[in-house]
């Protein structure tokens, strides 16, 4: 019975021994072993055996890519501005063995070397520069950072800063610089579209009185043209008139009936005195020398 009892403690003993030196590595895991306190050996992914009593596995190690948010920390420009600066890195393990035996504590050692690093690159710009070059500190420090921790087996992927936080005073100033410059902006937006404004209206009003200028000289044009027509039409019949009188051979009654008729139209006008002839006979002797006259020029 005692002989059966210790076989079985033993067949359970065995039993541990044999499932502890079985080793199931998950993907993208690594486990780094050591044998009698040397390293050995690093697992990937599958199933494993190690050696029982002899050999010592390390606490697995991820191979993703991992994410350090570090707490802001004090920088000065070299424009004497404190301010605060806060950055993210991403970062992943490339090589179980160097990270394992690399550094103490590698994330520590990011965050310090990160620290230490921003704080060159900083120094070195001044207060605008180092907000709007973001993307240069981002890429110093990821090239600096890479090359440090090539030794930890660690490689740095990318580095961003995250938030950087001047002194009120400071983003006061930068507010009250940033208004005006949009009221500047808004001035200039607001002069140019007057003067644009002033020169529509100015065009319009040049267009405007060149079409009235054209207009009336039309006008002008058509009004001549028809006044020179109607004179000329009537000529036209003053002529065609005479030319049938003359034609007709006027007697000497008609001549002294028309110059009847002349004086009568002489005594409707505005004259206050109309001095007539004493013999009327002088004047129709007159109109027909007149006639006479008509005559000897038509021939």
């Amino acid at each position: 019975m005692a002989l059966t009892i210790i076989l079985i403690v033993l067949a359970v003993v065995a039993f541990i021994i044999l499932v502890s030196s079985v080793k199931i590595v998950k993907q993208s895991d690594a486990i780094v072993v050591e044998r009698l306190g040397k390293y050995h050996k690093t697992l990937t992914t599958g199933i494993h055996m190690i050696a029982p009593f002899f050999d010592r596995t390390l606490p697995v190690i991820s191979l993703k890519e991992k994410v350090a948010d570090f707490p802001p920390q004090p920088i000065i420009t070299k424009d004497n501005v404190t301010m605060q600066i806060d950055t993210v890195v991403y970062y992943q393990i490339t090589d179980p063995k160097l990270y394992a035996y690399g550094v103490e504590h590698p994330v520590r050692a990011i965050e310090n070397l990160t620290a230490t690093t921003l704080r060159n690159i900083v120094g070195e710009l001044e207060l605008d520069e180092t907000l709007t070059s973001r993307d240069t500190v981002n890429a110093k420090m990821r090239e600096i950072l890479d090359e440090a921790t090539d030794a930890w087996g660690i490689k740095i992927n990318r580095v961003e800063l995250k938030n950087i936080d001047p002194p009120r005073a400071i983003r006061e100033a930068m507010e009250k610089q940033m208004r005006a410059e949009r009221e500047r902006r808004e001035t200039i937006l607001l002069a140019e579209g007057e003067k644009q404004s002033q020169i529509l209206r100015a065009e319009g009003a040049k267009q405007a009185q060149i079409l009235q200028a054209q207009a009336d000289k039309e006008a002008n044009i058509l009004r001549a043209e028809g006044e020179k027509e109607a004179l000329i039409a009537e000529a036209d019949g003053k002529s065609e008139a005479i030319k049938k009188i003359v034609e007709a051979n006027p007697n000497a009654a008609y001549v002294t009936l028309q110059g009847y008729e002349a004086l009568k139209q002489l005594a409707k006008g505005d004259a206050t005195k109309i001095i007539v002839p004493s013999e009327l006979a002088n004047v129709s002797g007159l109109l027909t020398s007149v006639a006479e006259t008509i005559k000897t020029d038509k021939k």
